[in-house]
C-alpha cells in the first residue's frame, strides 16, 4: 500500500501579505490531520520571495499544538548554517511536546542565496564542507549517544531527554545525500519536484546497494517528495496550475516572486521560447482528476519502488489547494 504525507513550503501569493501564508501552513496541517495523511513537513527557506517559510523549528511547534496524530517533519534544517548542538536542543523540545511525531529532515543546501547563507551563519568562515561532521554529531545528540572520545562534546547532552527521540532524515536531490544517509545508515527523502525526476534512478540505486544495516533500522527507507495537484475535473486542475507553471517559467529566467493566479497568469501570453518550456513541463506534471493523479502517483512509486510520496501542492487560493489533498487522500488513505 503507498503512503501518502505532506510537505508544504508556505508559499507568498499575489494579493496576500506573507504573513498570512505561514497561517495557511498550520491550517493546512489540521486539515491533513483529519484527511489521515502520514506526516507533515515544512521547509527551511531564508530571503526568498517566494517562499516564506524561514524558521521550521517554530512553526512545527505550532503544528505540534494544533494537531494530535500526524506527524510533523522539517524538510528540512539546513544544517551548515547553525550549531548541530542548537539543533538537538529544539528538536529534543519538539519531540517533548508531541511524542513519537518527530521527524528532523537535514540537508546540506543554503536555502537562500549566498550572501543570506553567510549572513545566517555565526562564523562566516564555516562551510557546507562540514556537513558530515554535523550530521554525525546531530546523529549522537538526538539518539542520547555519546560522541567518540577526544571530541569536544563528549559528556555534553541535548535536553530534555525522554523515552522518544526525534527520526533523523537525510534530505537531498543528488548523490551526495544519498551517499550520506548510506553511510550514516538513515532514511531518506530525494526531493523530486526540485529535480522534475532528474537523478532520481541513480540516487535511489547509490541509497539502496550503499546502505549500512542496524540493528535499530535493518534496511534502507526512501520517499519521494514530489509536486503534485488534482481538482474536481481535469480541465479544473490546468487551470489552477497555470499560476504555478507562470512562476516556474518566470524562475528559469531569474525573476522570483509571489505565485500569481490564474487570472493573471493569463494576461502574460508565453512567447515562443517560452511555450516550448511549457509544453515540456506540461507533459511531465503531475495534474490532472483525482484518479487521473492517483494513476501518475501510482506509477512513479511503483517504478522508483517506494513505498511513501510526501505530496506538495502550491495553489493561489487556500481552498484548491485543500481540496487537491482531500481527493488524492479519497484515492489513497
Amino acid at each position: 500500500m503507498l503512503t501518502l504525507s505532506v510537505l508544504d513550503q508556505s508559499v507568498a501569493v499575489t494579493g496576500r501579505s506573507e504573513d498570512a501564508s505561514i497561517r495557511e501552513t498550520l491550517a493546512l496541517a489540521q486539515h491533513c490531520e483529519t484527511l489521515g495523511y502520514h506526516r507533515f513537513w515544512v521547509s527551511e527557506h531564508h530571503s526568498h520571495p517566494s517562499i516564506v517559510g524561514s524558521a521550521p523549528e517554530i512553526l512545527m511547534a505550532a503544528v505540534a499544538a494544533t494537531t494530535s496524530r500526524i506527524r510533523i517533519g522539517s524538510a528540512g534544517v539546513m544544517l551548515p548554517h547553525y550549531s548541530a548542538l542548537k539543533v538537538a536542543e529544539q528538536f529534543r523540545v519538539l519531540e517533548a511536546l508531541a511524542p513519537g511525531r518527530i521527524d528532523l529532515g537535514v540537508g546540506r543546501a543554503p536555502g537562500s542565496d549566498m550572501r543570506t547563507a553567510r549572513l545566517l551563519r555565526a562564523d562566516p568562515h564555516q562551510s557546507a564542507e562540514n556537513f558530515p561532521v554535523q550530521v554525525r554529531e546531530l546523529q549522537a545528540w538526538v539518539s542520547g549517544i555519546d560522541l567518540p572520545e577526544g571530541h569536544p562534546g563528549q559528556g555534553v547532552t541535548a535536553n530534555p531527554t525522554g523515552p522518544t527521540t526525534p527520526e533523523l532524515w537525510m534530505l537531498g536531490s543528488s548523490d551526495y545525500g544519498a551517499q550520506l544517509a548510506a553511510h550514516y545508515s538513515l532514511p531518506y527523502a530525494f526531493a523530486y519536484f526540485i529535480t522534475d525526476g532528474q537523478g532520481a534512478d541513480q540516487a535511489l540505486e547509490l541509497y539502496r546497494r550503499l546502505y549500512k544495516p542496524t540493528p535499530q533500522r535493518p534496511q534502507p527507507e526512501a520517499v519521494l517528495c514530489v509536486w503534485a495537484l488534482a481538482a474536481d475535473t481535469e480541465a479544473e486542475a490546468w487551470h489552477h496550475f497555470s499560476g504555478r507553471e507562470r512562476w516556474k517559467i518566470d524562475r528559469n529566467r531569474g525573476a522570483l516572486g509571489p505565485l500569481p493566479s490564474p487570472e493573471e497568469a493569463a494576461l502574460r501570453p508565453y512567447s515562443a521560447g517560452e511555450q516550448v518550456e511549457v509544453d515540456r513541463l506540461r507533459r511531465s506534471a503531475l495534474v490532472g482528476s483525482g484518479p487521473q493523479v492517483a494513476d501518475k502517483l501510482h506509477a512513479l512509486a511503483e517504478r522508483l519502488d517506494v513505498s511513501e510520496l510526501v505530496v506538495i501542492t502550491w495553489a493561489h487560493d487556500p481552498a484548491v489547494r485543500r481540496r487537491s489533498y482531500e481527493l488524492l487522500a479519497r484515492e489513497f488513505l
